[in-house]
C-alpha cells in the first residue's frame, strides 16, 4: 500500500441519534449526532477493516436511523486515510478504523504527517485476529516442522508474499523467520489481496493471511494451511494447530482492529460511541459473525485501547528496528 497520495472525494456517512448525555458537548438544542458522520477506512475495499466497517455500520444505521457510509482512503500502509482523520474536527463526526499496522508505521515511516500517540483518541478495540500460515500445494510440506527442514536445507529458496514492505504480514513473516532461525525471501505486493492471489498462482510459496481469505481455497486444494498464529486453535479450522505447538514455541502474531477519533474529541462523545459499538459487538449475531473469521471479539474501553496502542508502539518499534525492516 505504497505510492503517491490520491486525491479522493470525501464520502460521508450519515447517522442520527439522540444522546442527552453528550448534549452539552454540542450546540444548544442539537443532540449528537445532528449531521453526517464519516467513517474512514484507510485500507482497500474487501479487507477485514472494510468488512467490519460495513458490518457494524449497518447496525449503527439501524440504531441511529440514518445510513452509515464508509470512506475508503487507502495507500501507504494506511497513512493516507489516517492523515485525513488526524486533520478532521474533533467533534465525533469522523471515525477512523485502523489495524495494528497503525502502531507499526511510526517505526517504518520516520516522517509521518501526524503523531500516532497524540493525534487520536481510541474508542474501542473491535477484535484480534490470527493469521493462517499457508503454502502453495506445490510445496512438499504439510507441517511447520517440514517447512523448517526445507527452509534450512535451501536457505532463501522459499519465497513469501506480503501486503507490502512494512505491512503487518511482512512483519509476521520476518518475526517467524527470526524465531525459527530460517531464511525466506520476501516478495512485497500492493495489498494483502494481491499477495494472496500471488500465492494462489504459485508466484510465491508461502504467505500469512486471515483465515477468511484462505478458507475458500482449502477445499479446492489451491492452498494448504500449515498452522495458525494465535495462542489457541480457531473454531473455523479446529484441526489446524498453532505455530507455537508446531515447532516455533511462543510465536504469536496477528492483527487487531480499532476505532479511533481525532484527539480532543469530547470525552462524553467518545464514551457514547464506545457504549454503542460495544453493545453492537456483543450482540450474539455480531459475535458469531466475527468468530467465524477466526477472531476474538475484544470490545474494550477507551482506556484499555489507549494502553494497547502505547504497548504496541513500543513493541513493534523495537521489533522493526531489531529485524531491520524498512519501508523501501
Amino acid at each position: 500500500m505504497t505510492g503517491t497520495r490520491p486525491h479522493l472525494p470525501a464520502v460521508l456517512l450519515s447517522a442520527a441519534l439522540v444522546l442527552p448525555a453528550v448534549a452539552a458537548a454540542q450546540p444548544t438544542g442539537a443532540p449528537f449526532p445532528n449531521k453526517p458522520i464519516r467513517w474512514i477506512v484507510p485500507y482497500p475495499t474487501g479487507g477485514t477493516s472494510d468488512f467490519l466497517a460495513r458490518l457494524i455500520g449497518q447496525r449503527l444505521t439501524e440504531a441511529w436511523g440514518q445510513p452509515v457510509l464508509v470512506d475508503n482512503r487507502s495507500g501507504a500502509n494506511g497513512n493516507i486515510g489516517t492523515e485525513v482523520a488526524a486533520r478532521a474536527a474533533p467533534d465525533g463526526y469522523t471515525l477512523l478504523l485502523v489495524a495494528s499496522t497503525f502502531t507499526m508505521n511510526p517505526a517504518m515511516y520516520p516522517k509521518l504527517p501526524f503523531d500516532t500517540a497524540r493525534d487520536f483518541a481510541p474508542v474501542t478495540t473491535l477484535l484480534w485476529q490470527p493469521y493462517a500460515l499457508s503454502v502453495h500445494p506445490s510445496v512438499p510440506v504439510t507441517t511447520i516442522r517440514q517447512l523448517l527442514d526445507l527452509a534450512r536445507a535451501k536457505p532463501g529458496d522459499i519465497t513469501y508474499s506480503s501486503g507490502g514492505n512494512g505491512n503487518a504480514t511482512h512483519i509476521a513473516g520476518e518475526l517467524f523467520a527470526s524465531m525459527a532461525k530460517v531464511s525466506f525471501t520476501h516478495v512485497p505486493y500492493r495489498g494483502v489481496g494481491p499477495a494472496i492471489q500471488a500465492l494462489l498462482a504459485g508466484e510465491v510459496k508461502l504467505s500469512w493471511a486471515s483465515s477468511v481469505a484462505v478458507r475458500p481455497h482449502l477445499t479446492s486444494g489451491k492452498l494448504r494451511v500449515l498452522a495458525v498464529t494465535g495462542r489457541k486453535r480457531i473454531a473455523a479450522l479446529p484441526d489446524i494447530p498453532t505455530v507455537s505447538e508446531s515447532g516455533v514455541p511462543d510465536y504469536v502474531e496477528g492483527n487487531w482492529q480499532m476505532v479511533l477519533v481525532p484527539a480532543r474529541t469530547p470525552p462524553a462523545v467518545v464514551d457514547r460511541l464506545n457504549a454503542e459499538l460495544v453493545r453492537i459487538l456483543r450482540t450474539p449475531e455480531l459475535t458469531a459473525s466475527i468468530q467465524q473469521t477466526g477472531s476474538d471479539v475484544i470490545a474494550n474501553s477507551p482506556a484499555e485501547s489507549v494502553e494497547l496502542v502505547r504497548t504496541d508502539l513500543k513493541r513493534y518499534g523495537q521489533l522493526i528496528r531489531a529485524l531491520d525492516i524498512r519501508a523501501d
